[in-house]
């Protein structure tokens, strides 16, 4: 009889015990408080999970928006401004008012009107050159990875030739030849001469992607080359490609600037650099009409910036163990607060 009452006394102490414990433990609206994890809205359960992911990642669509932003504003232009950017528009280097929301430069330019327009050369010759230096570089990167042997040789022999041309003094020797350097010049050349890191990096992850599991599953099923190379390998690539595409366009954007501030593009061509040149030869810093210098200086920072929360939210979602650290760090700042043992990590 005593065993009984000890053993019904001590499974009401375990109930007991675990209703303690039930009541300590946080709820789960608690615990996404602490772990900062956001609820998805009901409406991207409709996407697929990866541009769900881009959706509610915060860096990811601050940067869509500011370049959307940019983008829209160089393409509707004229419904933002009546006057001709090529043309005198008011006083010489009128402060920044009413008629003139950016003020003028020295000829009388609008400089709004300039911003909005040189955009439009601008970006066309950063993501024109961007986006081919990342496609060519991950064509050949994938190519010579995954094919290897001779493919790889000769592939891998044009890499190396690539990395050595330097893009800025081919440009500068051109432009010596030609007078100037025309903006779709520019964008050629920066293509042509910016895929070399692009294809090198991809083609590492190839080489080893090229003997995981699921490639050789694939191969032994019978997938033909082309259906692996798009469905297995290039998703995994998503993130070195976005990589390239950000880094590519950033430089395709401050070279063109830099070449039109130095004197190397046409200076009469509205762009953000040639915006910096007519700024430096009218001597915008020693009179202080800063108007002339920061819109366009500012606008190519935005346009960085942008890109650059655009890679983030990019590797943040495609690179697993980078979620899986900043998460675990999570993880562990919890359970400190807590009071409880992260060694497990």
């Amino acid at each position: 009889m005593t065993d009984v009452t000890q053993i019904r006394s001590a499974s009401l102490l375990d109930r007991l015990d675990e209703a303690a414990i039930a009541s300590a433990a946080p709820s789960q609206a608690e615990l996404m408080t602490e772990l900062r994890i956001k609820g998805r809205p009901g409406w991207t359960s409709r996407l697929p999970p990866s541009l769900a992911a881009f959706v509610t990642n915060p860096k990811g669509m601050a940067g869509v928006t500011i370049l959307l932003a940019m983008i829209l504003f160089s393409i509707f232009a004229p419904m933002f401004s009546e006057y001709n950017p090529h043309r005198r528009a008011g006083k010489p280097h009128v402060m920044p008012g009413y008629e003139h929301v950016l003020g003028t430069t020295r000829m009388g330019k609008d400089v709004f009107t300039q911003v909005a327009y040189g955009g439009r050369i601008s970006l066309a010759v950063g993501f024109g050159a961007g986006i081919a230096a990342a496609v060519i570089g991950l064509g050949i990167g994938i190519a010579a990875g995954y094919f290897g042997g001779k493919i790889d040789d000769i592939l891998t022999f044009f890499v190396n030739v690539v990395l050595v041309l330097p893009g800025l003094p081919l440009i500068i020797v051109i432009a010596s030849l030609v007078d100037s350097a025309g903006p779709l010049v520019i964008g050629i050349v920066l293509a042509l001469t910016g895929w070399g890191w692009p294809a090198r990096t991809i083609r590492t992850q190839t080489l080893s992607l090229r003997t995981r599991e699921f490639v050789l599953s694939a191969e032994l099923m019978g997938e033909k080359k082309w259906r692996i190379i798009f469905k297995e390998i290039f998703p995994n690539m998503l993130s070195f490609f976005m990589g390239g595409l950000v880094l590519g366009t950033i430089s395709a954007i401050l070279a063109e600037a830099a070449l039109s501030f130095i004197g190397l593009g046409d200076p009469n061509a509205v762009t953000w650099g040639t915006m910096l040149y007519w700024a430096q030869n009218n001597m915008a810093l020693q009179v202080g009409a800063w108007w002339e210098i920061w819109p366009p200086a500012i606008a190519i920072m935005l346009t960085g910036a942008a890109l650059v929360l655009v890679n983030f939210a990019v590797d943040e979602i495609t690179n697993p163990q980078l979620k899986a650290s900043r998460k675990i760090g999570r993880i562990k700042r919890f359970l400190k607060r807590r009071g409880r043992s992260a060694d497990v990590f």
